[in-house]
């Protein structure tokens, strides 16, 4: 029905904002990442624009307010898991962005997953065997994170050959990690017996997990 609503924020909470746009307040659930992204309201009310779904239930309508196109999609594809309602998508995407919720799908780390209020184990294995195989082919996702490592990979076909630890730590640079963060990790990586692409693999999964 809306697909992004655009206006004054009046109001924002931890899970909660108020957008009026035309005159009419939209009070819609966010995200605690969106939340964060989410200026502060003052005594001029800044402009945001939040991407929504409406969702309809016999116990009753909320609509969801998200910070950009890409939550919108992982929230979407979270709620097609079976046994995978609103509120257990709303608190995924809350411990984690969409970006890392990915990357915890395609590196099967339930352990992360299982982290969010109310997601057990259990619902965190569903997740992953309904949405790794659509999150690793899936073109339209914008950075999708194993596509990252590869297009990465190709760019660098014709530079000159480097050390495995450097074009890891290059491809985690990409992933989004910070310099600090991929020296870390990959010092408790014996890199001499992986190959580029398993170093990359499992730094992610350590990543993941602090």
């Amino acid at each position: 029905m809306y697909y992004y609503i655009k206006g004054e924020l009046m109001v924002s909470g931890l899970n909660m904002a108020v957008v009026d746009a035309g005159g009419v307040g939209y009070k819609m659930t966010i995200s605690e990442n969106t939340f964060r992204q989410l200026p502060r309201p003052g005594d001029k009310h800044p402009t945001v624009t939040l991407y929504t779904y409406l969702s309809v239930r016999e116990d009753g309508v909320e609509l969801f307010g998200f910070g950009n196109e890409r939550e919108l999609s992982s929230f979407k594809m979270l709620i097609s898991v079976s046994g995978v309602g609103p509120k257990a998508a709303m608190a995924i995407l809350s411990l984690l962005t969409p970006e890392k919720f990915a990357l915890a799908v395609c590196t099967e780390d339930r352990k992360t997953i299982s982290k969010a209020n109310g997601v057990g184990p259990k619902t965190a294995a569903r997740i992953i065997l309904e949405l790794h195989d659509k999150l690793m082919k899936d073109k339209s996702i914008d950075n999708d994170l194993s596509a990252a490592v590869l297009d990465h990979s190709a760019e660098e076909a014709g530079a000159p050959a480097r050390g495995k630890l450097s074009e890891a730590t290059d491809a985690l640079l990409v992933l989004g990690y910070t310099r600090s963060e991929a020296q870390v990790v990959l010092k408790s990586i014996d890199v001499q017996a992986l190959s580029v692409e398993d170093i990359i693999k499992e730094a992610l999964k350590k990543l993941m997990k602090n």
